[in-house]
């Protein structure tokens, strides 16, 4: 998948494998600050969505 391309809200709930409404709670806490479109629509990075993945994941014991 080329990195450059921007995914809409549902593409990146599925990228992630979560519901939108999960998706919107992640933005709100701040752990993802999606690019505005001039419409107003938000648009996601496969690296930002990546580096979410990143950085939630829970550190072996």
């Amino acid at each position: 998948m080329d990195e450059k391309k921007l995914l809409t809200a549902k593409e990146a709930a599925n990228y992630l494998r979560i519901s939108l409404f999960t998706l919107r709670k992640i933005e709100q806490q701040g752990l993802i600050v999606p690019y505005r479109t001039p419409g107003g629509h938000r648009r996601y990075s496969v690296e930002m969505l990546n580096e979410y993945l990143e950085n939630s994941r829970i550190p072996p014991a």
